[in-house]
């Protein structure tokens, strides 16, 4: 199943409406050329001051395994379940400094806009992109020697879409089922805080 539009209450732009994140990967490489797509997609996504605060680590099982092995390791055992055929880990991670070495407030924002510009470039790309809180970050952070004032934030598997039929009952219900989200009017306010938009 590779398209699973959102069942939203006004129309939106198709590419924000067909991205969804699915479990069914096929183990197809990605091709380079489209790696380098989802990347520049994110680098030009906007930030506070231009600081650009996001860094993406990127492991191709198809290049260097064990590398990607290294961080296939660090998910939570569900998502290395669902994710046994992907070809592609992205792990997201933002610079919390300034170049003056003072806090950037905004460097996790800025970092999850780049995010968004990646995962959808790649549903543009009809490429399967999830993204995932589920990793163990001082594994991760020891693993590759990610340094103390970066902030791991998630990891996104990429690949192809694959077969949902061959997961397991649980996966295949998860992937199949309608797609949901809370009313308009219990995340927007309009006016004050807890007054509903609209």
């Amino acid at each position: 199943m590779s398209a699973k539009p959102a069942p939203t209450d006004i129309d939106i732009h198709d590419l924000l409406a067909g991205r969804w994140s699915p479990r069914a990967y096929s183990n197809e490489p990605v091709d380079r050329a489209q790696l380098h797509r989802l990347l520049e997609a994110a680098r030009w996504a906007p930030s506070s001051s231009n600081l650009q605060p996001w860094r993406f680590l990127v492991f191709d099982r198809h290049r260097d395994e064990a590398a990607f092995q290294r961080a296939f390791a660090t998910l939570v055992p569900f998502n290395q379940k669902w994710n046994a055929n992907v070809p592609l880990l992205i792990c997201v991670a933002a610079s919390t400094l300034t170049p003056k070495g003072e806090p950037n407030q905004a460097a996790a924002y800025d970092t999850g806009a780049a995010a968004m510009a990646l995962v959808l470039q790649a549903h543009a790309l009809d490429l399967a992109a999830h993204q995932m809180g589920g990793f163990d970050r001082d594994a991760f952070r020891a693993a590759f020697s990610v340094p103390d004032d970066v902030q791991l934030i998630a990891m996104i598997s990429v690949g192809h879409h694959g077969d949902a039929s061959l997961l397991d009952e649980t996966l295949r219900e998860r992937e199949t089922a309608p797609r949901t989200r809370r009313p308009l009017g219990e995340t927007a306010f309009e006016g004050a805080w807890g007054k509903a938009f609209g």
